[in-house]
């Protein structure tokens, strides 16, 4: 029998009750489930090391998992470990890329039956990981307008934080590399810089909808739609996933990715951090194991 350690974020709400107890009921049909409610990153690298001969599963949103791979990934068991996950966040983004059902029985069962899935990880200069996505500028605004607000408003949260950013921000002038191509020279206001390894953030929103986890390489958006009706145009076209089309929107894909200029907002897997002025990121292939649908 499987041995599994369920690590189960403590500020879920009571909403979530009913979810998480049906899920680890499913996951304890086929396996033997440790249950460990964690507060952050130190929490999680504890629960990893009282139980080393356990296989971790992300009982959570986009921010559980990504807290819970940068634990395996520092306690160097990226490898040696395969990471499950049941979706129970407000976005589950990396979840959608991957085809993971958001019913807690269904994702449990595929934890059991499923079958283990190579992916990519972005890493930073500064020892950060990304499992999803990294976006700098008015994304990252909008995040952490969001975030007082995702308790009432949930997935909506993220449209009424980009409403806000969108009205208040003029851009950074920050110049980026890909792969030692300079694609903005640092003189012309940026509003957005997205790298992605999955294909939406914020609950849906498509910002790099070709991107793939697993093919070695990060999708790059950078978007100069600075001006108030560039700007929402870009937000409508982004919402349907065309926001490429936009005159002022360069697309590509890449290893590595480099940028710095004025201090710009940063967010990793829904996680907004301070504002850097200089930051790099390498995608790097075949990094850890999560386990998807028996179709994927």
């Amino acid at each position: 029998m499987r041995r599994l350690v369920a690590v189960c974020n403590s500020s879920a709400g009571s909403a979530d009750d009913d979810a998480l107890a049906r899920a680890l009921e499913s996951l304890r049909e086929g396996a033997d489930v440790a249950v460990a409610t964690v507060e952050g990153p130190d929490d999680i690298h504890a629960v990893l090391g009282r139980h080393p001969d356990r296989d971790p599963v992300a009982v959570g949103g986009d921010g559980t998992l990504h807290c819970l791979v940068d634990a395996v990934a520092r306690r160097g068991e990226l490898t040696s470990r395969t990471v499950g996950l049941i979706p129970l966040g407000t976005g589950n983004d990396l979840a959608r890329t991957l085809g993971l059902p958001t019913d807690p029985e269904a994702a449990a069962r595929i934890v059991l039956d499923g079958h283990e899935r190579w992916m990519d990880l972005l890493v930073d200069d500064a020892g950060g990981i990304a499992v999803n996505a990294v976006h700098l500028g008015i994304g990252a605004d909008a995040s952490q307008k969001a975030a007082p607000l995702k308790p009432f408003l949930r997935r909506l949260a993220y449209a009424a934080g980009s409403l806000v950013a969108g009205v208040r921000s003029r851009g950074w002038r920050i110049r980026i590399a890909v792969d030692g191509r300079v694609v903005a020279n640092g003189r012309r206001r940026v509003l957005m810089i997205a790298l992605g390894n999955g294909t939406s953030i914020g609950g849906g929103t498509p910002l790099t909808p070709d991107a793939r986890p697993d093919d070695g390489k990060a999708d790059v958006v950078v978007s100069y739609a600075t001006g108030p009706l560039q700007r929402l145009r870009y937000g409508m076209l982004l919402r349907r996933g065309r926001h490429g089309d936009h005159d002022q929107v360069t697309t590509l894909r890449g290893n590595r990715i480099e940028v710095n200029g004025e201090a710009i907002p940063v967010n990793a897997d829904g996680e907004v951090a301070e504002p850097v002025t200089r930051r790099s990121w390498q995608a790097r292939p075949r990094a850890w194991r999560i386990v998807v649908p028996q179709h994927d």
